[in-house]
This record gives structure tokens, sequence and C-alpha cells, in this order.
């Protein structure tokens, strides 16, 4: 198990058809070999699991990778789901430079992005 640092921008849509890089995450997870999230690891240390959101002009937003009771994955930035943004298939996903992730973000969309940079 090794924690990764992932960056994920925005990859196309209608509103931005070239992507943008001024939109998207940074986040701490532990990954496994194969470069999928290592569940034991997250796990055995919650809290170490963090994200930065980064969305054009607005605050940043901090907080945590967080399995959800709807068996889902997501990133919180505080108590309750009314802030949750959920991941499409987190779990089978392997984080690697030049993959696509999908995640439904504040206004309920679900948006592409690219992985951009594991380190």
């Amino acid at each position: 198990m090794a924690m990764k640092f992932i960056r994920l921008e925005l990859a196309r849509t209608a509103e931005y058809p070239q992507g943008s890089a001024a939109h998207g995450y940074e986040f701490v997870v532990p990954l496994d070999a194969e470069d999928h999230i290592d569940v034991e690891a997250w796990r055995a240390d919650k809290k170490a699991s963090t994200v930065k959101r980064f969305w054009g002009d607005e605050d940043a937003e901090e907080g945590y990778l967080i399995h959800t009771r709807h068996r889902t994955w997501a990133f919180s930035y505080a108590a309750g789901e009314e802030d949750d943004e959920p991941f499409f298939r987190f779990e089978s996903h392997a984080f690697r430079e030049g993959e696509y992730v999908s995640l439904t973000g504040h206004d309920g969309a679900i948006h592409p992005f690219k992985v951009v940079s594991v380190r």
C-alpha cells in the first residue's frame, strides 16, 4: 500500500470543450499494486485520505474521502450528506495518468475528470 497524491482536472464538457485545469480535485488516497483504492488501508486511517476541491473563482474546499451508507465513495466537506460528491464506480477505477473518472458535483450533475498526475 502506498499513499498517493492524485490531481483530477475537468475533462471536456459542453461548457469547457478543452477541459479546465481550474476545475478539479487534489486528493490523497492509499492505492494497491494495481492502482486501485486499497480499502483496508483506507479503513485503517480514514483521516489520511484528504481532498481539496478547486472550482474556478470559488473558495477551495477541503474534506475527506468517505464511504457512504449508500455503499458509494464520495468526497465530503462537512457533516451530513448535503455536500457529498459521489464517484461513479470509484472502487473499479485504476488511478493512472490519462485515465478518466466521473464525479457528481455540487450541482447534482455528473462531470468527467481526467487523472493528470499521480505521485
